[in-house]
């Protein structure tokens, strides 16, 4: 048997927890055996809670100690630029979290940069959620025949003032308050993917970007019109900031296709038209499962030698979407021009 590959982790925020879940599901493949995070406590708290041996202050004194087969960056999105250059300095795979960098340049530049130094795969787990992965599968097969139109929808109540004044998306991801690209770019940017990757190359045509919540310095609302290279239209409609629904997110999707209907509600998939079909998905196996598909793609595809999925060029493609909502909105130019 191989010896497992030995993985370093960068950061140790709330999302990480997902992150070494999803390591620990590949059994003796693969092993967290280091930790870096500024905040020792949060860092030591991740090592006992996972069985981490190894806890370091910062990515620099992690990759000079070595021993170390890859990295896996889950560290703000500011930083992610700049660790990915040390990690390639150090000629090790980079597994990042989405997006490569907070803007379209830095991310080309990026992407410039490391070129083809070291293999490097974008963190991009939603498109990897089963639901939308047997979705992916009935489109395939032409399921429904040819799509003609597609609305995604995601509305929530997290930005909303709770019985005691607390805005729930804020207490779950506190950064996302001084985020001033917020929904499009750390939410919707998810949504942006798993729609390419479910109907491929697709073009903003418009986009009208609003802000609700004032204890934010982002958006918390977005309408996106979309087409497809085959000329179907496709609406995005997403809040944060909707009174009388749950906080937890949810996605609705529909595709009309010219053979049938697909529909996603939540955790439930279903096929309308000659063939029809059914199936129900645990909401948080779900959730959970696509780390743990995300980086079992990395790990196989670091063992094959073949592309992946989510590739930095692939993820530069849905930035360039991420990029135009906010160019075509001039929701950034107005918040300026307020300030």
């Amino acid at each position: 048997m191989a010896a497992p590959l030995r993985v370093g982790l960068i950061g140790a925020g709330w999302v990480t927890q997902h992150h070494l879940r999803g390591w620990a599901a590949l059994g003796e493949a693969a092993k967290v055996v280091a930790i870096a995070d500024p905040s020792a406590e949060r860092a030591a708290e991740r090592a006992d809670a996972f069985g981490i041996p190894a806890v370091f202050t910062s990515a620099e004194a992690m990759l000079a100690a070595g021993g170390l087969d890859a990295v896996d960056i889950a560290a703000p999105r500011a930083v992610h630029a700049e660790l990915a250059r040390l990690a390639a300095r150090h000629g090790l795979p980079i597994l990042c979290q989405k997006p490569l960098a907070p803007t379209l340049p830095e991310a080309e530049q990026l992407v410039a940069d490391i070129g083809g130094r070291v293999r490097l795969m974008v963190h991009e787990n939603w498109r990897f959620r089963a639901y939308y992965r047997q979705a992916a599968q009935w489109l395939r097969a032409g399921r429904i025949g040819a799509v003609r139109a597609a609305h995604l929808s995601l509305v929530t109540s997290g930005t909303v003032p709770d019985a005691e004044g607390r805005l729930q998306a804020l207490e779950r991801q506190p950064f996302m308050r001084d985020e001033r690209r917020m929904l499009v770019a750390e939410v919707l940017i998810h949504h942006l993917d798993t729609l390419r990757m479910l109907l491929g190359p697709l073009k903003v045509e418009a986009a009208a970007l609003s802000r609700t919540c004032n204890a934010m310095a982002g958006e918390d609302g977005a309408v996106i019109q979309l087409s497809t290279a085959n000329g179907a239209g496709v609406s995005i409609f997403a809040s944060f900031a909707a009174y009388g629904v749950p906080p937890q997110q949810a996605d609705r999707l529909t595709i009309l296709g010219d053979a049938g209907t697909l529909r996603l509600d939540g955790s439930t998939l279903s096929l309308a038209g000659p063939h029809a079909e059914r199936l129900d998905y645990d909401p948080d196996a779900t959730y959970l499962g696509s780390y743990a598909a995300t980086i079992a793609h990395f790990v196989g595809c670091l063992e094959s030698g073949a592309a992946f999925e989510t590739s930095p060029e692939d993820n530069l493609e849905t930035l360039r979407l991420v990029e135009d909502c906010y160019r075509l909105s001039g929701f950034e130019t107005a918040n300026r021009s307020a300030a």
